[in-house]
C-alpha cells in the first residue's frame, strides 16, 4: 500500500553540500546479541568505583563523624566566639574523630589521587589528596607534642565537602543502562524451524544459514533472510526508520528484529547472530562508545596547575623560611598553611554544584541529562542533524486528503473505505477508520472480509465488492485510474504521499491520500535554532520524495533521504570530518549508531528504549523545540562553571602568596586560621554563586541565545 518504499536503496541522496561514504560501513563483526550483557556488566563492574551511592553513603557518614571534631576544637569554636567543652581528654577527640574521617571519607580521594600520579595526570584528586595528607599529617604531629595548633577541623570539612561535589557531580551523570542490552531485545529467544512437513519451536542461538522458518502474523523476524513463500506487510521502523510498513513477498530479504503484520511468511535464513544487519548497528554502537573522547573537566585542568602552584609555593616556603634562619615550627606552619590554602573548597565545588543545580533545573524543563560531557558540548553545537519519523513528523500517518471520482463524494469514498477497513490489522487501514469516526460516519456493515497481503483487502459492503488497497490491487483487479484521478494521483506521488485506492466491482472509484504528519512545534524548533546560528538538516530512512516534502514543510534546505543506519553513524562522521561540532536527534533503533557518534545524541522521550540508552540527553516531552532550549541551558550553566572556576583559581592565586610569607618583610604573616576562613568564604561565593543559576535559566518553553 506504500509505493515511497525504497528500502533496496542503500545509497544516499544527500541535498547538501557534504559528501558521504561510497558504500555502507561493514557489519558482522559485532558482538553477538548472547554476549551483550555480559559486555555491560563487565563496563559496570569496571566503574564501582564512580557510584553516587558510595560517595552519598560516606558523605553522611563523614557529616556524623565531623560533629565532634568541631564541637571539641577550641580552634574552630574560638572562630565562633564559643568555647569547646572541657573534660580529661577531651582534647584527643579531635583527633580521634578525624583519623576516623580520614579513614572513612579520605581513603578514596588518596586513592584517586595515586591513580593520578600513576597514570600522569595530577588533576583535582591529587589536589585533594596532598590537602588531606598534609592536613591529617600536621595535625597529628601537633596533637604529639609538636609546637602549633592541629586543624583537625579543617581536615573534616574539606572531606565533607568534597565528598558532597562527587556524589553531586556523579549523580548528575549517572548513566544507568546499555543500548547494546536494549537492541539485543529485539530479537525474539525463539523462532519456528521448518523441516519438512513439521514445524518445530527452536532457540534463535540454533539457526543456521539456509534453514527454513515460518515467521507468524506480528511475530519478530529472528534472522536476516529471504522470503521464499508468501506476502506480508513487515514494520522495520525501528531499524531502517521507513514510517510505514514495507510490502514483503517472495525474493525479498527481511531483517532480523522486524516485526511481520498480518501475513505468514516463510523466510530461508541468510545470516545469524554476529553477521545480522542488527548485530552490525550494535557493532557500530559499541565502536562509537569505545571511542568517544573522555575529555578532562575544566576542574581538573584548573587543578592540575593548581597542583604545581601549591607543591611549587610550598617548596618555596620551606626554602625561603629555611634560609632566612627561621625555627623549624615556624618552616612548618607555613608550608602546611600554603597548603590549607591551596585545600580545592571552592574549586571542588565550583563545576560540581553548577552541574547539579543546572541538571535538576533542565529535569523540571523536560531535559533529562545523562551524560555530562555531551550537556557541556551543547553549548558549541553549529550542527543540528534531526531524524525524521517520530521526532519531526508525528510518527504515524494521517489522512490527508480524499479525491472522488464522478459520481460519488468525498464523504461516501471515506464511508466505504472505513467500513471495508474496519476489521483490518494494519496501522493504514486503522488510520483510515479512525479518520471516518472523527467525522462522525455511520459505517456500513461489511462481509466476506479478506485480507491480500501486499495488495490490500476486499469485502461486500450492500452487495457491491468493495476492495482498497496500494497499487499492487490496481493490477490485481486489472483496472487503471478513470482520468479525472490521473492528475490529482501523480501529484500525491509527487508529493511523497501514500496513495490508498477505493475500488468497487473492480473499477477505481476514489483515492485516498496519507502522509506522516509535521508536529506543529517542528516548525518552531527548526526557526529558534536557525535563529542561534545553528545549521539544520534533515536524516531519514524515507526515500527522496517523502523526505522532500517533509523538508519543504519545515523550511529545511538540506537532508539525507533513503539512509540506513550504518550510513546514518557515517553522515555524523561525515560532518564532524568537516569540522563541524554536529547534535544528533532521534528516537529509534535506526537512531542509535548517529545518536553515540555525534558530539552531542539527543533521543526524543517516547522513542524506543535503544534511543534513550544511546543519548546524553532525553527530551522527555518529546517537543524538538527543547533542542533549542538546551543549547541555551548548556551555555548558560557553561558562563557561570568560568565564573566559579575564575573565583576559585583567582582566590588561590591571591591567598597562596600571603599564606607563604611573602608580605613578611612588611610585617604581615596570614595566621592559618585566617587562611581557614578565607578559604571557607570563598567556598560560600562559589555556592551562592551556583545558585544564581535558577535566576539566569529561563523558566518557560521559550529559549534565548
Amino acid at each position: 500500500m506504500n509505493q515511497n518504499d525504497d528500502h533496496h536503496h542503500s545509497h544516499t541522496h544527500a541535498h547538501t553540500h557534504t559528501s558521504l561514504p561510497a558504500e555502507p560501513a561493514p557489519i558482522g563483526t559485532a558482538a553477538s546479541p548472547q554476549n551483550s550483557s555480559s559486555h555491560g556488566a563487565h563496563d559496570r563492574q569496571s566503574h564501582q568505583h564512580h557510584d553516587p551511592d558510595v560517595f552519598k553513603q560516606k558523605f553522611w557518614a563523614v557529616v556524623l563523624l565531623t560533629i565532634p571534631v568541631l564541637v571539641f576544637s577550641e580552634h574552630f569554636m574560638g572562630l565562633l566566639g564559643l568555647s569547646a567543652p572541657h573534660f580529661t581528654g577531651s582534647h584527643y577527640i579531635p583527633a580521634v574523630f578525624g583519623i576516623l574521617v580520614f579513614i572513612v571519607g579520605g581513603m578514596v580521594f588518596i586513592q584517586g589521587g595515586i591513580n593520578e600520579l600513576r597514570n600522569r595526570q595530577p588533576g583535582m584528586m591529587t589536589l585533594i589528596m596532598l590537602a588531606i595528607m598534609v592536613s591529617f599529617g600536621y595535625s597529628l604531629l601537633v596533637t604529639l607534642g609538636l609546637p602549633g595548633q592541629e586543624i583537625f577541623w579543617e581536615l573534616a570539612t574539606l572531606i565533607d565537602i568534597m565528598l558532597l561535589g562527587h556524589w553531586l557531580e556523579l549523580r548528575a551523570v549517572q548513566n544507568a543502562g546499555s543500548a547494546v542490552d536494549e537492541m539485543a531485545r529485539l530479537l525474539p529467544d525463539t523462532a519456528y524451524k521448518v523441516q519438512g512437513e513439521k514445524i518445530f519451536e527452536v532457540p534463535v542461538t540454533s539457526l543456521r544459514a539456509g534453514d527454513e522458518l515460518l515467521v507468524r502474523p506480528g511475530g519478530r523476524i529472528p534472522a536476516d533472510g529471504r522470503v521464499i513463500h508468501g506476502e506480508s506487510q513487515v514494520n522495520q521502523s525501528m531499524v531502517t526508520g521507513e514510517s510505514v510498513p514495507v510490502a514483503k513477498k517472495a525474493g525479498d530479504e527481511v531483517i532480523a528484529g522486524t516485526i511481520n503484520a498480518e501475513g505468514s511468511l516463510r523466510i530461508q535464513v541468510v545470516n545469524t547472530g554476529d553477521a545480522t544487519y542488527l548485530a552490525g548497528i550494535m557493532r557500530l554502537v559499541e565502536e562509537a562508545q569505545r571511542s568517544k573522547s573522555r575529555s578532562q573537566l575544566l576542574a581538573d585542568r584548573a587543578a592540575l596547575w593548581l597542583v604545581i602552584i601549591a607543591v611549587t609555593a610550598a617548596l618555596v616556603t620551606a626554602v625561603a623560611w629555611g634560609i632566612s634562619g627561621a625555627p623549624s615550627e615556624i618552616i612548618m606552619e607555613r608550608v602546611v598553611t600554603v597548603m590549607v590554602a591551596a585545600c580545592p573548597h571552592a574549586l571542588g565545588l565550583a563545576i560540581p554544584l553548577v552541574i547539579a543545580i543546572s541538571t535538576s533545573l533542565s529535569a523540571q524543563s523536560g531535559l533529562l541529562v545523562r551524560n555530562r560531557l555531551m550537556f557541556e558540548a551543547a553549548r558549541d553545537i553549529d550542527y543540528v542533524v534531526f531524524d525524521k519519523t517520530g521526532t519531526l513528523t508525528e510518527g504515524r500517518h494521517q489522512l490527508t486528503g480524499i479525491i472522488p471520482a464522478l459520481g460519488i463524494s468525498a464523504e461516501e469514498v471515506l464511508r466505504l473505505a472505513a467500513s471495508a477497513e474496519y476489521e483490518a490489522e494494519h496501522m493504514l487501514a486503522q488510520t483510515i477508520v479512525n479518520a471516518a469516526q472523527e467525522k462522525n460516519l455511520d459505517l456500513l456493515p461489511a462481509t466476506s472480509f479478506e485480507s491480500m497481503p501486499g495488495r490490500g483487502i476486499t469485502a461486500r459492503i450492500e452487495g457491491r465488492q468493495v476492495q482498497v488497497g496500494g497499487p499492487n490491487l490496481l493490477a490485481l483487479a486489472g483496472t487503471t485510474v478513470p482520468p479525472e484521478l490521473t492528475s490529482p494521483e501523480k501529484e500525491a506521488l509527487d508529493a511523497g504521499q501514500t496513495l490508498v485506492y477505493l475500488l468497487i466491482e473492480n473499477q477505481v472509484k476514489g483515492l485516498l491520500t496519507l502522509a506522516d504528519r509535521v508536529k506543529e512545534e517542528s516548525r518552531e524548533a527548526i526557526e529558534a535554532i536557525k535563529s542561534m546560528g545553528i545549521k539544520v538538516a534533515m536524516l531519514t530512512g524515507d526515500n527522496e520524495k517523502v523526505a522532500a516534502r517533509t523538508a519543504g514543510q519545515l523550511g529545511i534546505t538540506e537532508y539525507f533521504a533513503g539512509v540506513l543506519p550504518e550510513n546514518k553513524a557515517a553522515v555524523i562522521k561525515n560532518l564532524q570530518g568537516q569540522g563541524y561540532r554536529a547534535a544528533m536527534v532521534g528516537d529509534g533503533v535506526n537512531d542509535a549508531p548517529a545518536l553515540v557518534q555525534a558530539d552531542v545524541g539527543i533521543a526524543i522521550g517516547a522513542g524506543t528504549d535503544v534511543a534513550v540508552e544511546s543519548a546524553g540527553i532525553v527530551l522527555v516531552r518529546s517537543d524538538p523545540r527543547d533542542v533549542a532550549r538546551l543549547i541555551t541551558i548548556s551555555r548558560a550553566t557553561y558562563r557561570k562553571m568560568i565564573q566559579n572556576l575564575g573565583w576559585a583559581t583567582a582566590y588561590n592565586i591571591v591567598v597562596i602568596p600571603l599564606a607563604a610569607g611573602v608580605l613578611a618583610p612588611w610585617g604581615f604573616v596570614l595566621p592559618m586560621a585566617a587562611g581557614a576562613v578565607v578559604m571557607s568564604l570563598s567556598t560560600i561565593i562559589v555556592a551562592v554563586n551556583a545558585q544564581l543559576l535558577r535566576g539566569i535559566l529561563p523558566t518557560k518553553g521559550e529559549a534565548s541565545t
